[in-house]
């Protein structure tokens, strides 16, 4: 190991860091080559063991419910005595918008629609399409997606901050394999929870960087070419690299509650400027259709209709997507989660985004409906030639068009510099050996690799690329945080037997750690 103006190269960071760039000179050499392989490991996987995949993530939603409501709901992440570190608006504010904001404002009045004009099983463009389409939607961002999130962050955040031990993927895991073991295996799982961030967040940034490209043409019709992809690439480097030298509690902060407001301020123009009636009856009815189909849907295939192409291709695509994301947000949630009891943060990480996301398909899936089944129709048209010019060619039915059309491709590049910024922080912790506050120079690194691999992806122009690349690293993630959780329901236990012995073991853990650091550095 050997340092560099706080830099810590150890192990986990070299062979991560040279895998990466392999796959990184892959793309920029044969970007075809290496995108093909990627969408056709992905189909592979999705289409042979969907069961799999549908259940898992259904578990998570379980695991989920039982840590609020179960013995385990009063524990602090942290002391018992200890405050959060960040207040509640904050703490939501940056969760939600490291976890799927961007994809909220493309897919928005998008993804209802698709499924309006076809959903699986059913007539489509009806009343009753229209109700299945936002269950549908909702499935895909609700209460699974969030609570994949929180499963990965949870068992992060209590070793983290309740047993005082590293903030790193291999942690829970030592908790199952002992020894010499459980260092290798932890070795391998922090390897490939940080290929896993690098992919998903790769994928993410690509697909936002075409919608941002979008954007700019509906609003002051700049071209629609690779040239304008890779000047908006730029951009978002310097600022997502600016950003990231700030911290946490500053950049990140900051940029998080400037998109919260932005979010809400366009959320409800389009409420009030739009059909509001409508609307507002339309988000009351999808709660009850959304909690009434939950149980059925979580574990619903398609076998018998054929349609197991449709699950893969929507459902499945979705959660392991937000699997893809799950070693990234669940470092960086855990990392600002600290001092919430286990129920206060389920109830903030799965619960409140569930219901601003079912709130937001609401206004903006059911303004999209009363366009076309109340109004002059053509929505329809313009999302199923070009997914990322829904988003603009939506708010140009609203008064100010090219303004709004403005706002949310200025709203969208925040969104991916938040994320961006967020995405180095939690790569430059996983490969210092947790720590909380990273180097500057580790940042630097990540960033330049991930704005490598953007443009890799950014070459094909394809969405399907950019999500085949998002959810690559899934897939071996899946298998370790199975593993995490195992080692997290063995430790949480001894919460209930003996607490005071762990709140020992957890301060005599705290000490050996801050030795190791110092010695480190």
């Amino acid at each position: 190991m050997s340092n560099l103006k706080g830099a810590s190269f150890n192990a986990v960071f070299i062979i991560a860091m040279v895998l990466c760039l392999a796959i990184g000179v892959w793309g920029v050499v044969s970007p075809d080559s290496m995108t093909g392989s990627a969408q056709s490991f992905t189909s592979y996987l999705l289409n042979g063991a969907g069961w799999m995949w549908l259940a898992m993530c259904s578990g998570f939603l379980l695991l989920s419910a039982y840590m609020a409501f179960g013995p385990y709901g009063n524990i602090r992440l942290g002391k018992d005595d200890e405050e959060p570190e960040f207040d509640t608006a904050s703490w939501i504010a940056m969760l939600f918008a490291g976890g799927m904001g961007s994809g909220l404002l493309v897919w928005g009045a998008a993804e209802p629609m698709y499924h309006f004009v076809s959903p699986p099983g059913m007539e489509g463009e009806t009343a009753a399409a229209a109700r299945e389409a936002l269950v549908i939607t909702n499935l895909h961002w609700g209460l699974h997606a969030w609570s994949i999130y929180g499963c990965c962050a949870l068992v992060i955040a209590y070793f983290t901050f309740r047993r005082n031990e590293p903030s790193m993927i291999s942690t829970p895991i030592k908790h199952v394999f002992k020894g010499q073991t459980g260092e290798t295996v932890g070795k391998a799982a922090d390897i490939l929870g940080v290929l896993s961030v690098v992919f998903g967040l790769a994928g993410s940034l690509a697909m936002g960087a075409l919608a941002v490209r979008s954007g700019m043409f509906y609003a002051f019709d700049t071209p629609q070419n690779n040239t304008m992809s890779m000047i908006i690439l730029g951009a978002l480097f310097v600022c997502y690299m600016l950003s990231a030298t700030t911290g946490v509690d500053k950049g990140i902060k900051i940029l998080s509650n400037i998109n919260m407001v932005l979010t809400v301020g366009i959320m409800l123009l389009v409420i009030f400027a739009g059909p509001t009636q409508f609307i507002l009856e339309t988000f009351v009815d999808s709660i009850g259709q959304y909690f009434s189909a939950i149980i059925t849907k979580s574990f619903t295939l398609y076998p018998f209709e054929g349609l197991t192409g449709w699950t893969s291709g929507w459902t499945l695509t979705y959660l392991i997507w937000w699997l893809a994301w799950g070693p990234f947000i669940g470092i960086f949630v855990a990392r600002i989660s600290r001092g919430r009891t286990i129920r206060e943060f389920v109830f903030g990480v799965v619960l409140v985004p569930t219901l601003f996301s079912m709130l937001w398909f609401a206004a903006f899936g059911g303004a999209g409906f009363y366009i076309e089944m109340f109004g002059g129709g053509g929505l329809k048209e313009i999302i199923f030639e070009d997914v990322f010019a829904a988003l603009f060619a939506f708010l140009g039915y609203f008064p100010g068009g090219a303004a709004l059309a403005a706002l949310a491709a200025a709203l969208l590049f925040i969104f991916l510099v938040t994320s961006a910024d967020s995405g180095t922080f939690v790569l430059s912790m996983m490969t210092t050996d947790g720590n909380l506050n990273p180097p500057i120079i580790q940042k630097m690194i990540w960033g330049i690799l991930i704005a490598v691999l953007t443009f890799s992806t950014l070459v094909t122009e394809s969405v399907t690329v950019a999500k085949a690349m998002a959810i690559t690293g899934a897939v071996p993630f899946a298998v370790i945080v199975l593993l995490q959780i195992v080692g997290f329901m063995r430790e949480i236990r001894k919460e209930l037997a003996e607490p005071e012995q762990i709140a020992a073991e957890g301060e005599t853990e705290g000490r050996a750690t801050d030795l190791e650091s110092e010695s480190r550095a």
